[in-house]
């Protein structure tokens, strides 16, 4: 397939693939592009210490166990809690622009930080990960990165406000309004690189703040189920704007009953050559049927992000 000068567009280098986008997709709005994305993407750095607590989301029989047979349960936690094994900075060098960042404040802890969560609680708080992406971003300004703030756990009104202020104190000029077209044209002259998006009903009283962007989820173990369920809801068509389709897949408490030595990556390991080959049938676009940001789970272990960024080609088709 040819695009750039003859080169596939999954031969580009992932950690500026937008910027050598060709220039046909300069003014195609960006929730009409293929986009890779990370589930979970701050699952890397879960508090493997004892002493920290399964977050508050958990089943009442999960924290029961945990408090009274800890040595036991907590491997089998870790094992399917931990969705990303590299570094943000990793992610994003391998090419993902859409991150899913889960955001709790710990229940033992009288300060104000905040940190991510999945299972369990991470090591690294949130500031400290949106500096490391603002860091990556002054060195790949052209590169547009979408943050995706959900499933807020624990969080005061006070908690909201104060993350507020570091998502503005962190990216500043980066942070692009809700006001503004999003092709990368315009985002490139304007210097916006940063697109938020706040599951809080606050989130409509702030410039900053895009609204919640739909996932779709299919809560399955088994790449056809989850196939399936995707061709369903195609056939309804795509929402307007920004949107996941989550090629996660999701073990349940009878699935890991019943797999006692496998985790989270043996399932998505074992799975992926599957689901890489639906995602190759897929069109980005606007018609009924086009998907936009893919997300999945370790996102590095395959080919996941070239053949999402390939995807991008089919647009060129029919532009030409």
């Amino acid at each position: 397939m040819s695009s750039v000068s003859g080169v596939s567009l999954g031969e580009l280098p992932m950690e500026s693939w937008m910027s050598h986008l060709p220039r046909a997709l300069w003014d195609t709005p960006l929730y009409q592009l293929a986009i890779p994305g990370s589930h979970n993407a701050i699952t890397y750095c879960l508090d493997m210490n004892d002493g920290s607590p399964v977050d508050l989301t958990q089943p009442d029989m999960l924290q029961k166990l945990d408090k009274y047979m800890k040595p036991f349960i907590r491997p089998f936690v870790y094992k399917w809690a931990i969705t990303q094994e590299n570094t943000i900075k990793q992610q994003l060098d391998s090419g993902v622009r859409y991150c899913d960042l889960r955001i709790a404040h710990r229940p033992d802890d009288s300060s104000s930080d905040l940190y991510f969560y999945h299972g369990v609680y991470t090591t690294l708080t949130v500031e400290t990960v949106l500096m490391e992406i603002s860091e990556w971003l002054d060195a790949h300004p052209k590169e547009v990165v979408i943050l995706s703030f959900s499933h807020f756990l624990g969080l005061s009104q006070e908690l909201h406000t104060l993350l507020l202020s570091t998502i503005r104190n962190v990216f500043t000029s980066k942070l692009c309004p809700k006001t503004e077209v999003l092709t990368l044209r315009n985002l490139w002259a304007l210097g916006y690189n940063v697109i938020v998006s706040y599951e809080h009903n606050i989130c409509s009283c702030h410039d900053d703040l895009w609204p919640h962007i739909p996932y779709w989820w299919a809560n399955k173990c088994k790449a056809e189920a989850l196939i399936q369920e995707f061709e369903h809801r195609k056939e309804h068509g795509r929402p307007g704007g920004f949107f996941v389709t989550g090629i996660n897949l999701t073990g349940d408490l009878k699935y890991i009953c019943s797999h006692p030595t496998e985790s989270l990556k043996d399932l998505v390991t074992s799975t992926y050559p599957a689901l890489l080959s639906w995602v190759m049938e897929q069109t980005p676009g606007s018609r009924v049927g086009s998907l936009n940001i893919i997300a999945g789970d370790f996102i590095t272990e395959s080919q996941f992000v070239p053949t999402v960024v390939t995807l991008n080609e089919k647009l060129l088709k029919w532009s030409s």
